[in-house]
């Protein structure tokens, strides 16, 4: 007899089991979370942090809906201040985890994580818990591209990377605030001083867009990083380094599934362009949060024209 077959009482009985067992499990692994972090903001429990996430999903799929009969927002200027202010953001990140960790004499092979109130370490713990604020901060990408109506960059790898870095890095605050997780936070957040600093000034629009030839070093940059990080998490495991072992063996999964989909990604957007209206391929496609040639021209939203002299939200 299967589960769906059993009466009500019994399958209430098991569902009630279950989520008794989870919440003794979340309990007995709270015994041994870092102490240092239990009262920071989003950190007490992990509803707000995975309310926030449903809360982006749902965004992702009533957005698209809601602007169906809209006309897009431009938001030229909001797009400028985001992007240059997350630049600034993860700049402050890259600074406190590379001061934090050489002052506090950090290894980039093996660094157990020290749970002290040493001032060096409570630094590294507070600039990874800005880190994973940061990824909360970056669920606006996805709103200001359903909010401009450029729904086909909303992928299901965009989707993935946002909703999973910010839900997931929840459980590296709470539990290894420190010790190796700071050199895979320390190297993303360089690069995304990088990336963002490309999205900012895309947005300027068209007339400086020409000269962001390196759009596409920014992917493989990317996939560099994710080998590396793989790299890094193999030779701590090779050496037996005192860090969790579930957590060196997930971040090894995890990292080949984005290397999975970024190659694929690189490859649909660079070793097959699309073709535009004219049979030739697609110039200066802005696929970040900037501003694309087509936004200063007639546009075709649901068959009916557009004019974008002055854009909705500008």
């Amino acid at each position: 007899m299967g589960l769906l077959d059993a009466e009500p009482g019994s399958v209430l009985n098991v569902v009630s089991t279950a989520l008794n067992d989870t919440v003794e499990l979340y309990r007995w692994t709270c015994s041994f979370a870092d102490k240092r972090v239990e009262n920071w903001p989003l950190m007490q429990s992990p509803w707000t942090t995975l309310g926030i996430s449903t809360l982006y999903l749902l965004f992702v799929w009533l957005g698209p809906k809601w602007m169906k009969d809209r006309e897009p927002f431009q938001m030229r200027l909001v797009l400028i201040i985001y992007n240059f202010g997350m630049v600034f953001l993860n700049l402050f990140i890259f600074r406190e985890l590379f001061m934090g960790s050489y002052n506090a004499g950090y290894s980039y092979i093996c660094q157990t994580v020290d749970y002290s109130d040493n001032v060096h370490e409570v630094r590294i713990a507070a600039a990874l818990w800005w880190y994973f604020v940061s990824k909360g901060v970056e669920y606006l990408d996805t709103v200001f591209f359903i909010l401009r109506k450029k729904n086909n960059q909303v992928s299901f790898l965009h989707v993935y990377h946002h909703c999973t870095m910010f839900t997931l890095w929840w459980i590296g605050i709470k539990w290894v605030a420190g010790g190796q997780a700071f050199f895979g936070a320390q190297m993303n957040s360089l690069i995304h001083v990088i990336m963002y600093s490309y999205y900012g000034l895309s947005a300027f629009g068209p007339w400086i867009q020409k000269y962001l030839w390196w759009k596409r070093y920014l992917t493989m940059l990317q996939l560099i990083q994710f080998h590396v990080t793989i790299g890094h998490t193999a030779l701590s495991l090779y050496t037996d380094c005192p860090f969790p072992k579930w957590m060196h063996w997930a971040l090894i999964v995890y990292s080949i599934s984005f290397i999975l989909l970024f190659l694929n990604f690189y490859v649909r957007t660079y070793n097959m362009p699309k073709k535009s209206q004219t049979g030739k391929p697609a110039v200066n496609g802005i696929s970040a949060n900037g501003v694309s040639k087509s936004e200063k021209q007639l546009v075709m939203e649901n068959g009916k024209k557009q004019k974008t002299g002055k854009a909705k939200g500008e």
